[in-house]
């Protein structure tokens, strides 16, 4: 049986960043950021680089983003206090969805503390009905690909 090894990508490996400081109660009894916390990060990362990006509350938009997928791997510990420069990427542009492919860095813009996969399915209305990621939004997210 052979290993695959496998390196993670660098923080220079993304073509957008987003910062993030940590706080007090983001860490636990163990003495580091907790894991669910790291899924708060990539929730705010993609949602604010999407309105630092366009300059528009994406809340406000006719489609907005729901959560139909989350993924990470925890590879280091992040630390309070400290910035997390999170990296973001495309990894697939759908006519409704946007796959982001993000990295997690504190102190070291190699190693990664975590890579993370976060999916997001468009909508609209009430009725949640599924609708084309905005134009405003697929032009910011084209040159992430």
């Amino acid at each position: 049986m052979s290993v695959s090894m496998t390196s993670e990508p660098a923080l220079a490996d993304y073509p957008a960043r987003y910062t993030i400081s940590t706080r007090w109660e983001d860490e636990d009894v163990y003495g580091h950021v907790n894991n669910v916390v790291y899924y708060s990060y990539v929730d705010t990362a993609v949602n604010g680089w999407l309105m630092q990006a366009t300059g528009t509350d994406v809340r406000r938009l006719e489609a907005y983003g729901i959560v139909a997928e989350t993924s990470c791997r925890f590879l280091r510990e992040l630390r309070f206090p400290g910035d997390v420069e999170v990296g973001l990427r495309v990894e697939r542009l759908g006519t409704s969805s946007v796959v982001y492919g993000l990295g997690l860095f504190q102190g070291d813009p190699v190693a990664p503390a975590a890579v993370a996969r976060f999916v997001h399915v468009y909508v609209s209305g009430e009725e949640r009905a599924v609708t084309p990621v905005p134009a405003l939004l697929r032009g910011v997210l084209e040159p992430l690909t």
